[in-house]
């Protein structure tokens, strides 16, 4: 393979692997190196969000959860599963993101639902990242991969900013235009 043209680290959420395999396969045509990570449990996430598990080489962060009222939606785990201190509950909200989260100069895109919240975006930002994106309501799930495969293209093959790629790729439609992009 020839030197990449970014690193995206792909970090997948319960019931979200069709439509992040898709991406990924999108991604690597378009010469990305994709690094997937997929989440089982909290404690799998926070390896993630506070850098641990990430490669040193990492242009953006893509988060394809599903979510709710801007929290991440989590896999429930029985009481007897949780490991010593790991979060318990159904979601990963702003102040998990706060206790957990140390991405510094990272690009995070978090694609599911209301996850491109204010309150959210701001514990990413708090946190040390670049810039944070992600839909702002209930975003239907083929606009939410359609969104993603435009702004990346938009990036790659027009070497366009994030703030241009992500005008052309809001206005596919009503639901692409929930995308909302934060800066630190």
């Amino acid at each position: 393979m020839s030197r990449p043209n970014l690193y995206v680290s792909l970090v997948v959420g319960s019931n979200c692997d069709i439509e992040s395999l898709a991406l990924r396969s999108v991604l690597e045509s378009f010469g990305v190196r994709v690094t997937l990570h997929l989440i089982g449990r909290p404690n799998d996430f926070i390896d993630v969000l506070s850098g641990e598990d990430l490669n040193d080489q990492i242009d953006y962060l893509i988060l394809n959860f599903h979510g709710d009222e801007g929290r991440f939606c989590m896999p429930e785990l029985g009481p007897e599963v949780y490991e010593l201190n790991e979060p318990r509950g159904e979601f990963f909200g702003p102040q998990e993101i706060s206790n957990y989260c140390k991405l510094k100069d990272v690009k995070v895109i978090a694609s599911g639902c209301t996850l491109g919240e204010k309150q959210l975006a701001n514990a990413f930002l708090k946190s040390g990242c670049h810039s944070y994106l992600g839909p702002n309501d209930y975003i239907d799930g083929n606009a939410n991969l359609m969104f993603l495969i435009r702004f990346m293209y938009e990036i790659i093959a027009n070497k366009r900013t994030q703030q241009e790629a992500l005008e052309l790729a809001k206005s596919i439609d009503e639901e692409t235009s929930m995308y909302q992009l934060y800066f630190a």
